[in-house]
């Protein structure tokens, strides 16, 4: 399903359940319902605002409906996630067989999805007319499991290219970096939603190995849609726009809902996310072999806009 990412950035504001809706009430002067959302049609809720309060009972609405409720810290990461116990109607067989998965098989996966993110990575520079061999290079070399460590060597040399020598990525930055958190933030949302869907647990990674991550799955498979965030905020800093503002946000949630090149035709980001969860799922049970990644390339509508300038 493509639902819809709801933020709440405003710290006036709460939120409850009511007949089937999120309900947003201003906390202050008249206490005015400022709008609703069907339940059903919501992808993920951002709460990315420390004054907002909110009702159990809606909590539980969106748990039943597998979005997550994501909490975001002053750097606009996530740092927080209520997600469902129940995600899928044989997730106890799919778990089972995640736990079970050997070594060799995570190594072969990993190596997939590291050659998939260093070909989206080449895909974005050549957008912004920057050199590609470098990326394209090392993954065309990625072995099993990555042992050479090549998606690092690809970041480090991503970057300058992407945003110029003097750009370094930190989380605790304010600007271009903390458009990126912004962006990882839903990305990170939606493939939270993805896996949980997929039947399997979040915390049962390919490759991030952090005890204190409770996300290590999701963040494995939200690597090959990052460039589709960067190059995003590439062109948002090209346009003048380098904070995080109501405009910059919308700009970036609108990136779930664009077009990717797969090998079934074309198909928006968010399903893309939704088909590698699926695939892993199957591929830990053995009814396939490959992970279901998008192909080379652009979004299709940041495609033509790079094509009209």
């Amino acid at each position: 399903m493509v639902g819809r990412i709801v933020e709440i950035a405003d710290d006036r504001r709460h939120l409850f359940a009511h007949r089937g809706f999120m309900v947003v009430r201003d906390t202050e002067g008249e206490r005015k319902e400022l709008g609703q959302v069907p339940l059903d049609d919501i992808a993920a809720v951002i709460a990315n605002a420390h004054g907002l309060s909110y009702t159990n009972n809606l909590l539980v609405a969106l748990a039943e409906r597998g979005a997550p409720f994501v909490l975001c810290g002053p750097n606009h990461n996530a740092v927080g996630m209520l997600l469902p116990i129940d995600g899928h109607h044989v997730q106890a067989k799919r778990i089972e067989a995640q736990i079970a998965a050997n070594q060799p098989m995570h190594k072969r996966l990993w190596a997939a999805i590291v050659k998939a993110k260093l070909e989206q990575q080449a895909a974005a520079l050549e957008a912004v007319g920057a050199p590609t061999a470098p990326l394209r290079a090392l993954a065309g070399k990625v072995r099993s499991g990555d042992p050479e460590n090549l998606e690092g060597q690809g970041a480090r040399r991503y970057w300058g290219l992407l945003f110029g020598a003097d750009f370094r990525r930190d989380q605790d930055g304010g600007g271009l970096n903390a458009l990126l958190n912004y962006g990882y933030t839903i990305l990170r949302s939606a493939t939270a939603r993805a896996v949980v869907a997929a039947g399997l647990h979040p915390s049962l990674g390919l490759h991030h190995s952090n005890d204190a991550n409770a996300m290590r799955l999701v963040d494995d498979l939200m690597e090959p849609f990052r460039p589709v965030v960067d190059l995003k905020v590439w062109q948002l800093n090209r346009a003048g726009e380098r904070h995080v503002t109501p405009d910059t946000k919308r700009a970036l949630v609108r990136v779930l809902y664009d077009d990717m090149q797969t090998s079934l035709g074309v198909t928006p980001v968010v399903v893309c996310m939704q088909r590698l969860a699926t695939s892993l799922a199957q591929a830990y049970l053995g009814e396939r072999t490959k992970l279901d990644l998008p192909l080379p390339g652009l979004p299709l509508s940041l495609a033509a806009s790079f094509e009209s300038e």
